[in-house]
């Protein structure tokens, strides 16, 4: 754990998610955002979600799928999505 972690647990993920969300729109600059948002962050989110939880599990697909609450034929279909299954 970083000597910095202590603070992030101060708040819940949303604040983060919401903050991050907060400066993608400030970059825009006024130009308008791409049609499918919620796909967009729905997969920047997953990602590292299914990264981090595979890590975690030391690989062990059942476990991580227990954690997630997916059954482990979900989260193998996700793996391939973002081509982690390897």
């Amino acid at each position: 754990m970083r000597a910095d972690d202590a603070d992030d647990n101060a708040q819940p993920l949303s604040h983060y998610v919401g903050a991050s969300l907060d400066r993608y729109f400030e970059s825009l600059n006024g130009s308008a955002p791409p049609n499918d948002l919620y796909r967009m962050i729905l997969e920047q989110v997953e990602r590292p979600l299914l990264e981090r939880v595979l890590a975690y599990n030391r690989g062990n697909q059942s476990r991580a799928a227990e954690m997630l609450g997916i059954n482990r034929g979900t989260l193998r279909k996700k793996l391939r999505t973002y081509n982690l299954d390897q």
